[in-house]
């Protein structure tokens, strides 16, 4: 499958273009970005050509892997699905449910395949136990604690004007609710508050009757700092398990996914529907700060 890379920030470099040029199945063929400099260095680190034109890229090749804020990812991914090429894409999606929508029926008038890269749910240890957790039952509720600091000296995501403006909601949100919807199933209620530091609350209502608690920042004091996720109901307590981060491999597994479901095979159950499904959750989690109100989905 021939790529182009869209991108040329910490995660490209950290993800994308590495399990890229690596993978057996793949042609790495371009690279755009912003800054062309950026572009054409990254390229030329992994054997590809830097590209000036967005439409030029997305021409030449069978599929697009985006590592760039949701907002310019989204006009990207549009164009690539309204060109029949298949998406390999962060999370999240785009900031707005009408964004996410366009590109979720382009990419089904097209007949394109679809992957979106919540990392976590593309490392074995975690899927297993998912897997084994959802076939248990009997779960009430959830409980994810994903508390970080990306403004540390050193951390290269501290720079990234998208996650100051957006925060933890929106950074690592997705990652949380994409733990606990395999699990605990569609959510009908959402509510949120926000407090200092980016300290992000969120309470959801599933269908099934269970509830989520979600705690949320990028900005948490040093002392702060946990990733814990846990199921609670009839059978006790589940912990999700610590595992090495591998972001490389995880990447070169969600490329599996695409090629399989490009390929005629079944689609990824983290496609962009499923994307779109978890923006929801975060729109409505948006929506509930700024108005005080239950939002109802």
């Amino acid at each position: 499958m021939r790529f182009g890379l869209f991108g040329t920030g910490p995660w490209a470099h950290l993800a994308h273009a590495p399990a890229l040029a690596a993978h057996k199945d793949v042609e790495l063929v371009g690279v755009w970005g912003r800054n062309p400099a950026k572009a054409a260095a990254l390229a030329q680190e992994h054997g590809a050509t830097a590209y000036a034109d967005i439409d030029a890229l997305i021409a030449d090749v069978d599929a697009v892997a985006v590592a760039l804020p949701p907002d310019i990812q989204a006009d990207i991914a549009l164009r690539a699905a309204r060109a029949g090429k298949h998406l390999l894409l962060d999370k999240p999606v785009a900031f707005t449910t009408e964004a996410t929508d366009a590109i979720v029926s382009a990419a089904a008038e097209h007949d394109v395949a679809s992957v979106v890269f919540f990392t976590r749910r593309f490392m074995p240890a975690i899927q297993d136990f998912l897997d084994q957790v959802s076939a248990t039952g009997g779960w009430l509720e959830a409980r994810v604690d994903h508390l970080g600091s990306i403004f540390q000296d050193g951390n290269p995501f501290g720079e990234s004007v998208w996650r100051k403006e957006s925060g933890g909601l929106w950074d690592v949100g997705p990652h949380a609710v994409a733990l606990v919807l395999p699990v605990l199933g569609p959510v009908t209620q959402v509510t949120a508050l926000a407090g200092a530091r980016d300290m992000t609350h969120v309470l959801l209502r599933h269908e099934s009757g269970g509830i989520t608690t979600l705690t949320l920042t990028v900005d948490a004091p040093e002392k702060l700092e946990r990733e814990d996720a846990s199921f609670h109901g009839e059978s006790g307590i589940a912990v999700v398990p610590a595992v090495q981060w591998a972001p490389v491999d995880a990447f070169a597994r969600a490329v599996d996914a695409l090629i399989t479901a490009a390929a005629g095979g079944p689609a990824s159950p983290l496609d962009i529907r499923f994307g779109a499904q978890v923006g929801r959750i975060l729109a409505a989690a948006a929506e509930s700060i700024d108005t005080g109100r239950t939002i109802t989905l």
